[in-house]
């Protein structure tokens, strides 16, 4: 399913998960039936997408996300942004995050 993501959308995390960092990794816990994949109870995110997580705070729109994130990573505004909506695509499909 893909789901329309605007540059201005905010985004939070889910009521129906929890997410707690650990030794430098976020871990994403449902709470609910249905939420990700049934074969799979926890989730870890890589640093990148711990990165991308932390900025979904309600606060910073996706634009805000990229320009942050552009001015920590090498890679090109143009990669970033197509990452950060891949992986908020991701994240609205398993349910993790709302938009605000």
């Amino acid at each position: 399913m893909s789901h329309a993501i605007a540059m201005k959308d905010l985004f939070e995390p889910s009521e129906d998960i929890v997410a707690r960092e650990i030794e430098g990794e976020i871990i994403i816990i449902p709470l609910v039936a249905g939420i990700g994949d049934a074969e799979d109870n926890l989730y870890t995110l890589n640093p990148t997408g711990r990165d991308v997580w932390q900025l979904m705070d309600g606060k910073n729109t996706v634009q805000d996300a990229v320009n942050i994130l552009a001015e920590r990573y090498t890679a090109s505004a143009v990669e970033i942004k197509k990452d950060v909506l891949g992986l908020l695509s991701e994240f609205l499909e398993r349910r993790f995050v709302i938009k605000k």
